[in-house]
């Protein structure tokens, strides 16, 4: 892949390491807190995400009933087990061990449509997978949140119900709505929508590091370790689900992909609705950046490996050719 395809990783590290060696920067100015920001931010990356879609993305349910099924049911048993899991075993504080399962439990990554594309997996299936989860998340996120981290920290279901119902539900239908009357007729906002979303994820991200800097110093490692098996198991059990279910290679590889990478972006904003920004939000913080990565070498193996039917043969793709690939922005 191009240098340029690991920009949005590079625009992370880089606010990263400034949050951590400056964090007062980034905590408060005049008295404002800049958590406060997180929520409007978010709002915007998913009125981008409505933009790009329309009602014709969620006829996949029609035309691919057992692939969505599967894939949704797959997303929404697999990484809140591991999330749990592995949350469980770690030893970590009650707060940061939650932030592990709050991203298991949520819906799919943003990101997740451009790295299938990428990697000749279904794209289609990857939209509608995207969409449905997002759409299920104020019903499955609380609830799920609540039977597996219920222990660890408070959960109130409505509010959290409300806090995804306004980050997200809304602002993707105003999307919705925008692309519906204004398609086509306002250009530079595809162009600029990208942008928006590396810069919000990378203000989000900056702003949650430097709130958590103190705990992330001294667990970091451990949990960094922790979030990289989350998402390699995810992208593993994916597409072995896949395979349990007799899918073609596309849909599996589209599966590996919907199951591993999580709206990290959503996660983080749940943490700051919970007032608990600088420790359960620091799982979501550090998956954002390494799911985007990950999905991008993942992407690029694909690539170069066209997926085959099953009598062998290379199945045609319309995913772009490996030197023009580029990598994702947002969550």
């Amino acid at each position: 892949m191009k240098r340029k395809d690991f920009t949005y990783t590079l625009v992370i590290i880089a606010a990263v390491i400034i949050s951590l060696c400056f964090p007062r920067y980034f905590i408060a100015i005049a008295g404002f807190k800049l958590a406060g920001l997180i929520t409007p931010l978010l709002q915007v990356i998913m009125f981008g995400m409505g933009t790009s879609m329309s009602i014709h993305d969620f006829a996949g349910v029609i035309k691919t009933p057992k692939g969505v099924i599967i894939g949704v049911f797959s997303h929404y048993l697999i990484m809140p087990l591991l999330g749990f899991t592995l949350a469980s075993i770690s030893g970590l504080p009650s707060e940061i061990a939650a932030g592990i399962v709050l991203v298991g439990c949520s819906p799919n990554g943003l990101a997740s449509n451009v790295i299938s594309y990428l990697a000749r997996a279904n794209l289609a299936l990857s939209v509608t997978l995207t969409a449905v989860s997002t759409l299920l998340s104020p019903l499955l996120t609380p609830l799920l949140m609540k039977w597996l981290a219920g222990q660890m920290i408070a959960i109130d279901v409505a509010a959290m119900t409300w806090d995804i119902m306004k980050m997200v539900i809304i602002p993707i239908g105003a999307g919705l709505i925008f692309n519906h009357f204004l398609h086509g007729k306002v250009k530079w906002l595809d162009k600029a929508m990208p942008l928006l979303s590396m810069g919000a994820i990378a203000v989000i991200i900056t702003i949650i590091t430097a709130a958590g800097r103190n705990s992330l110093l001294t667990i970091g490692p451990l949990l960094i370790v922790l979030v990289v098996t989350h998402n390699l198991l995810g992208y593993c059990l994916g597409y072995w689900s896949g395979r349990l279910f007799r899918m073609s290679e596309r849909d599996c590889r589209t599966m590996a992909i919907e199951v591993g990478m999580q709206n990290a972006g959503l996660a983080s904003g749940l943490a700051k609705g919970l007032g608990k920004i600088a420790t359960v939000g620091l799982a979501p913080a550090i998956f954002g950046p390494l799911m985007n990565t990950t999905g991008s070498l993942l992407a690029s193996y694909w690539h170069r490996r066209p997926p085959e039917d099953r009598s062998g043969e290379p199945v045609q793709t319309d995913a772009p050719a490996a030197n023009g690939a580029s990598a994702p922005v947002g969550a």
